[in-house]
């Protein structure tokens, strides 16, 4: 099984990510129109001055003096309007386009199957369902006020240079293209860098995310020395990319700064030079000095966008490559809507294996059938694939080769959503989630009632140790279920694939912190009143499955035997030996 991600190429992640704009569109043409407003108010008042120093000044005219000078402040006030109407805009616009981009994130993530989330890791789609998509937002944000106000800013004060005066232009047109080529050329090196640190951000949040899950087996284990060593291995790593990244991009400033005091000792003294001749004016420079400013200003910034832009694309690249993510397990177009409940499950000549068809499978042609309401055990040491056959069941994976079948039926022909409705897993680690014992017990099936939650708890022998506390099913549990015992959280797992009413219970070594007096009891009461549902337990202490009505034995990634116990125990000597193992010789029946 080969489970390939998509990736796109620099600026067109960023395209491919444009269609999530739409519910914002017409905010989006009125945020650049307001920002247009306010670069026309700013390109302006450069010439308002140079009339003021040049008429008013020059004529002592007090009167042309004041009224330039109201209006230089009304229009500065109608730029202000815009402007700020514009950040509310770009602001209400960048948040609502972050909460949509981080929904169908988070809705791909959750259509992936298995096999994608074995390559994506958890601190991986943490960083780019947080922080890819805050460095995309932001850009937009940036887009509707600075990549508007900024090359209308420079091309807007160019013009008005020329107009103004078009020999001081010339200095404008011999320093611009030397500093966009440097500009380039840094961004082009930015990409690569930013990549890098989101990269390592998500190493950080890696290791952030399994230390303060493991944080109980650290201190058990006396490792807080190690895993701080970890830890720190793995920021520092991001501070260095992080600091040759923002040290590539620092070259730009010294550039910047050293066309900027060229242009103006240029333009001081080129146009003091026409002044002395008399062939020009001293508001004409002052003017053609601000307007140089502005120009060289507006580059300014768009070094710094392109540097933030380099990490947007680097975090737009990374989020494109969740979003044409495609499922492994896909439903088939006619896939049935829902399956007759029998319970009946078949394996037939069934290989798997994890990665590509290269790798070694895990499982070559199993074949085993359970009957509906049968008792199926499997066995088998560390690695056999217990748990890996399981999961064929619900379709956690498609088989290699082969056919897994619920009720007569290939599971690639049935929907998803029927074939989990009837299969009900309790996996080996008992995941809870924050809230209440109730609500982590109706999970799989929100509209259960009172009475089918506390009838499955008591089936899975947490009823009393629930009443124990004193809020009983309402009590909330903390995270992964903190302020629970191994045991009890195994419970309310069973409890809750239970409250399912599956056709299919797969208890995947979901008793292994229970003792053995408990266990008893949940599998008399699941014997008792559970008849109909066909159970499929993996196993590892022999004692669970002894009354199974057929034990499946693996190794080698092959079924080595199958039967009940006392067939087994005449015809397999891997099984006998599992048996004198934990039980011991002389626990051997007819011996």
């Amino acid at each position: 099984m080969t489970v390939t991600t998509a990736k796109s190429t620099s600026w067109k992640s960023l395209g491919r990510l444009m269609p999530y704009l739409s519910p914002y569109r017409t905010m989006a043409i009125v945020a650049p129109l307001l920002m247009m407003l306010e670069v026309v108010m700013d390109l302006i008042q450069p010439r308002l001055t140079q009339n003021i120093i040049d008429v008013g000044l020059a004529n002592l005219d007090m009167g042309y003096i004041v009224r330039m000078g109201l209006m230089m402040v009304g229009l500065a006030t109608v730029g202000m309007i815009g402007g700020a109407t514009n950040g509310i805009i770009s602001v209400r616009i960048g948040q609502g386009y972050g909460f949509d981009l981080r929904q169908a994130l988070y809705r791909k993530i959750q259509s992936l199957s298995f096999a994608n989330l074995d390559i994506l890791g958890t601190g991986e789609l943490v960083t780019r369902l947080t922080n890819d998509v805050t460095q995309v937002q932001e850009i937009l944000m940036m887009a509707l006020r600075m990549l508007v106000r900024t090359p209308l800013l420079m091309v807007g004060a160019f013009v008005m240079l020329v107009i103004t005066s078009p020999r001081l232009s010339l200095i404008l047109v011999v320093l611009a293209p030397l500093v966009m080529i440097g500009l380039l050329r840094i961004h082009k090196l930015a990409h690569a860098l930013f990549s890098a640190v989101q990269d390592a951000i998500d190493n950080v949040n890696t290791v952030t995310q399994e230390n303060l899950a493991s944080v109980r087996v650290v201190k058990a284990f006396v490792r807080q020395r190690h895993e701080t060593g970890r830890f720190g291995a793995a920021i520092d790593n991001l501070m260095n990319r992080f600091i040759k990244a923002e040290r590539t991009v620092a070259f730009f400033g010294p550039l910047l700064m050293t066309a900027m005091n060229l242009g103006m000792v240029s333009v001081i003294y080129f146009g003091g030079r026409q002044v002395i001749q008399g062939t020009g004016q001293i508001g004409q420079i002052v003017s053609s000095l601000n307007y140089l400013m502005i120009t060289l200003g507006s580059l300014m910034m768009v070094g710094m966008m392109l540097t933030r832009l380099s990490r947007a694309v680097a975090s737009a690249d990374r989020l494109i490559e969740i979003l044409n993510s495609a499922p492994v397990i896909v439903d088939a177009p006619d896939a049935l809507p829902e399956l007759a409940g029998e319970g009946r499950v078949r394996l037939q000549d069934v290989t798997f294996g994890y990665g590509d068809s290269g790798e070694a499978p895990v499982l070559v042609d199993i074949d085993l059938e359970v009957e509906p309401g049968q008792t199926a055990a499997i066995l088998g040491s560390t690695g056999a694939g217990k748990s890996t056959l399981a999961h064929l069941i619900p379709r956690f994976y498609d088989a290699r080769a082969g056919t897994v079948m619920v009720d007569g039926v290939d599971v690639r022909e049935i929907s998803q959503h029927a074939l989990r409705r009837e299969v009900a897993i309790v996996m080996q680690d008992p995941f809870l989630f924050t809230g209440t014992i109730r609500d982590n017990l109706r999970y799989g099936r929100p509209e259960a009632t009172d009475e089918e939650v506390e009838r499955a708890a008591r089936i899975a022998q947490a009823h009393d140790f629930i009443m124990s506390f004193g809020d009983g099913y309402d009590t909330e549990l903390g995270q992964r279920g903190v302020n629970l015992s191994g045991g009890q959280k195994q419970r309310l797992a069973i409890a809750r694939a239970l409250v399912m009413d599956p056709s299919i219970l797969i208890l995947d070594d979901s008793t292994s912190s229970v003792d053995v007096a408990t266990e008893g009891r949940i599998r008399e009461a699941i014997d008792t009143q559970m008849t109909g549902v066909t159970r499929i337990v993996v196993a590892q202490r022999i004692s669970t499955v002894l009354s199974a009505d057929k034990i499946i034995v693996l190794e080698g990634a092959r079924v080595a035997a199958q039967g009940t116990h006392d067939e087994l125990m005449a015809t397999s000597p891997i099984y006998r030996e599992i048996f004198e193992s934990q039980l011991g010789s002389g626990a051997i029946p007819n011996e």
